[in-house]
């Protein structure tokens, strides 16, 4: 490096824990970032002064105003410092960052994210009322996707621009006639721009015009090439493949770690299985189960939707059932899925619990007590409960899919060498009852199963891997030598 100082990244994204939290987006915007800065990396996020994080942050100082709103400077409890962008017409309202408390839409979204992608553009420019200025920005899902447009099309001296993909299905797909009240540039409507089949999609924007793009998985890299998971973007992603890295995301081993949580029944180690069986007992107490030691409980901890395959486990609940073995459910979303877990709760009462919703104790409840989880999802860019759950002792059973695959080792019939979960290859009931049957012939030997056990919690998922590959990414992105405008020479 030639910069004489840490490399400066804006991390710029709609949701952040612990302030504003709708899935695992904020676990990333939270961790990420934190260990970028361990690694020396000079990272500040860029979030939306929702008034729920107004509550949770309290007054903080206002360093820059722009295009009208307040530029608050707060800080995470990692220490990342954290630029708030205050803009009450947009933000200050009661409901969550994409819906109102009926969860229906907010009608301004791309008016929303439009303001937030062109504050977080300036913010990366030579434009930029602060002193800091980022050499990247870093933008994650479609919210921001469209800051690589206005900072490639309107800025001068623009840092260089990374956008992340977290789940193609979800693109800010909106009306062509906000090309012009978002003041987007006129040539960036085009087939190479934002035009996607007569409307504009933010996401579409980012990954035109973002100097790198990535996403959370390298599976998940080569299946959104494809038709099956491309949802319309196959081709362009096919055309910037050598820009696409995918890098899986870690978790945090601090929180989810068997040894020291408190939301189990019992801390328990790779060292120490047989207290594993405790929170097996605690879990079956608090759904109302019978407490059999030795019959097989299988874990969900799902949003109820069609990506993630809990139809299949309604289609085998009965064999389950049957073998006998114990379901436990926690979740929520589609009502028809609701009503099929309710349905099998009502039928099989010793067998079958589950709770409909979601709360944080619950799900380590699952992820310690229960023999085997199940992630049986179409498709699925990262996930992080078959990382919970190989931490925890609790072999996956999942759909070889995206990060599912990437983080699962299944060696396959009778080798248990390196195996942490087992993997099925086909989004069918019969392929995931295949996956099952297996795992269950290896439970019921005790050695064996403890081996793989062990195998799963000896993995490393901490975020330092992940941010490490990011923070590669960025320096090789910057090697190219800049010219006089501050555009790459090589472009």
């Amino acid at each position: 490096m030639t910069r004489g100082r840490p490399l400066r990244v804006l991390y710029a994204a709609s949701e952040c824990a612990p302030w504003v939290k709708t899935g695992g987006l904020a676990d990333v915007t939270a961790a990420l970032p934190a260990a970028l800065a361990a690694l020396g990396v000079d990272v500040r996020v860029c979030l939306p002064a929702y008034r729920a994080v107004r509550k949770e942050v309290g007054p903080a100082p206002i360093r820059a105003v722009l295009l009208g709103a307040d530029i608050r400077e707060a800080e995470l409890p990692s220490g990342v410092k954290v630029y708030l962008v205050d803009a009450p017409w947009f933000f200050d309202r009661e409901g969550g960052p994409y819906q109102d408390a009926e969860g229906r839409d907010w009608f301004d979204n791309p008016e929303r994210f439009g303001f937030f992608s062109r504050v977080c553009a300036l913010l990366a420019s030579e434009d930029s009322p602060l002193s800091w200025r980022p050499d990247i920005l870093h933008g994650h899902d479609w919210q921001v996707g469209l800051a690589p447009a206005f900072l490639r099309l309107e800025r001068t001296a623009p840092a260089l621009s990374i956008q992340t993909i977290h789940n193609l299905a979800f693109q800010g797909v909106f009306a062509s006639d906000y090309v012009s009240v978002l003041h987007l540039p006129p040539q960036a409507y085009a087939v190479e721009g934002v035009e996607f089949y007569g409307q504009l999609s933010f996401l579409k924007g980012g990954l035109h015009f973002a100097d790198a793009l990535t996403t959370v998985s390298p599976t998940y890299a080569r299946e959104i090439q494809g038709d099956a998971c491309g949802f319309g973007l196959q081709g362009l992603l096919r055309h910037r493949r050598a820009s696409l890295s995918g890098i899986v995301n870690g978790i945090d081993d601090v929180t989810w770690n068997p040894e020291t949580d408190p939301l189990i029944a019992a801390p328990y180690g790779r060292d120490r299985l047989a207290d594993k069986r405790l929170n097996k007992a605690a879990l079956q107490r608090q759904f109302g189960l019978p407490e059999e030691a030795d019959r097989p409980v299988f874990g969900v901890v799902s949003r109820f939707a069609w990506q993630k395959g809990l139809d299949l486990v309604v289609d085998i609940a009965e064999r389950l059932v049957a073998v006998p073995a114990q379901l436990i459910v926690l979740g929520c979303g589609d009502p028809a899925l609701e009503a099929a877990v309710k349905d099998l709760v009502r039928r099989y009462p010793q067998a079958i619990a589950a709770r409909i919703g979601f709360d944080e104790a619950t799900a380590h409840a699952i992820e310690a007590g229960a023999d085997c989880f199940l992630m049986p999802s179409r498709f699925e860019p990262c996930g992080l409960n078959q990382m919970y759950s190989q931490r925890y002792g609790t072999p996956p059973i999942a759909h070889a899919t995206g990060g599912l695959a990437d983080t699962i080792t299944d060696e396959g019939a009778g080798v248990i060498d390196k195996t942490t979960g087992f993997l099925f290859r086909e989004a069918t009931a019969s392929a995931l009852w295949a996956a099952i049957a297996r795992a269950l012939s290896w439970y019921e030997r005790p050695e064996p199963w403890h081996r793989i056990m062990k195998n799963a919690m000896s993995r490393d998922f901490g975020w330092t891997q992940s941010a490490t590959r990011y923070r590669d990414l960025y320096e090789e992105l910057l090697r190219p030598v800049r010219g006089p405008q501050g555009v790459r020479d090589d472009q």
